[in-house]
């Protein structure tokens, strides 16, 4: 990007680059070099008519050539940052019908990936052809690479802990005496001629490892506009089935339900066993949950669902009391995304609320503390942009 020492100049040429130098744009600022080029790129995404003409009057241009549109990918991973370059590719999708051309192994080596391309990615796996699969691929575990990097330390720090404290008790051996808690527990029966303190109860926690019989089944919608949130559940699931404190079961549904439970291992495997798009079946899918519950009071389950119900309403909500009357303690995310709650079923999201289990929606960052609170059985830290439905 061009350097502008005069601030007056610099907001002129933003807004240039906004407005796209139609005649109405009252700006008369006029570009050139690499700003001339940008405009360039983003005239071919968001302008109209028939051809782009550099620094004039904005004119779309991408047309659906895959040459072009690589061409036009890798300049805007020049000119913009990957945040944005990521917003103006999912654009690209929407506004010019390009997702087809992903199916070609060198578009995909030009775009910049993320959880979205994920999305799209997975959506066309069924029309892929072979030549682009092992392509595809290779993208998809990127983007899972950088999430498990992102997320994992920090979600098996949050759940360990969460399993130590929930393990806690009253008459500890005295190897699992905790020490800090015992005296922070006892400091009224401090002895100050003595300079001790004597315990009248002794505060000792289990170890994760021997503790473990924590059950957690994540149970996610898969249909077209949960993609971000199938992505996210996939890596979690991975991680946490790492974890040898915890039994974890990832269940992904539409009208049909399957367990991906087996291929945990790999999440890149778990997300190509998955079928974005079609219709919704929670109670279907619930009904499975609830049949591989063993031990209710010490299992966690998390629907990740937009709650919009082709199934059997009624009895889904059911369901729902049943288990949470059998000691599960359930959890419902609209999405685990960083894009908030898309549109969602609001009756439903009630009438779940109305069994004390209010339905929100999850960034990643704060899944690990939802996680933790499930399992020790308190309050669920529900952000406070959460509205009532």
């Amino acid at each position: 990007m061009e350097a502008h020492e005069d601030p007056a100049d610099e907001r002129l040429r933003r807004w240039r680059l906004v407005l796209g130098g139609d005649v109405a744009d009252g700006t008369g600022y006029p570009l050139s070099g690499q700003d001339s080029a940008m405009d360039g790129a983003l005239a071919a995404l968001y302008g109209t008519g028939e051809a782009p003409r550099a620094g004039r009057d904005r004119a779309a241009g991408l047309g659906a050539s895959a040459p072009s549109v690589a061409r036009w990918l890798g300049d805007i991973r020049s000119y913009f940052p990957t945040s944005v370059v990521q917003v103006m590719q999912r654009d690209a999708m929407d506004r010019l019908g390009l997702a087809s051309l992903l199916l070609e192994p060198e578009m995909l080596e030009a775009v910049e990936a993320d959880v979205h391309l994920v999305g799209t990615l997975l959506s066309l796996e069924k029309a892929m052809p072979d030549t682009t699969r092992e392509t595809a691929r290779a993208v998809v575990r990127k983007v899972v690479a950088e999430l498990e990097q992102r997320l994992a330390t920090r979600t098996r720090a949050t759940v360990t802990g969460a399993l130590d404290r929930s393990a806690r008790t009253r008459r500890p051996r005295h190897r699992d005496i905790d020490w800090n808690r015992t005296i922070a527990a006892n400091l009224r029966h401090y002895l100050p001629e003595h300079g001790t303190v004597v315990p009248d109860r002794l505060v000792g926690h289990g170890r994760a490892a021997q503790s473990a019989g924590k059950e957690i089944i994540l149970c996610v919608d898969q249909s077209g506009s949960m993609a971000a949130s199938v992505v996210h559940a996939s890596v979690f699931g991975a991680v946490l089935a790492s974890m040898r404190a915890v039994h974890t079961r990832l269940i992904v549904f539409d009208t049909a339900v399957v367990d991906l439970t087996d291929r945990l291992d790999d999440p890149v495997d778990v997300l190509f066993g998955t079928r974005l798009g079609g219709g919704t079946d929670i109670n279907r899918a619930l009904a499975y949950c609830q049949s591989r519950i063993t031990r209710p009071a010490e299992t966690v389950v998390v629907l990740i669902s937009d709650l919009y119900e082709g199934g059997i309403r009624d009895e889904m909500l059911k369901r729902v009391a049943a288990m949470k009357a059998s000691g599960v303690q359930f959890v419902t995310l609209l999405a685990l995304s960083d894009e908030g709650a898309p549109a969602y079923d609001r009756e439903h999201a009630a009438a779940l609320a109305a069994l004390g289990t209010p339905a929100f929606a999850c960034t990643p960052d704060l899944f690990p503390d939802v996680m933790a609170a499930a399992i020790e059985k308190r309050p669920l830290p529900i952000p406070d942009t959460v509205s009532s439905p």
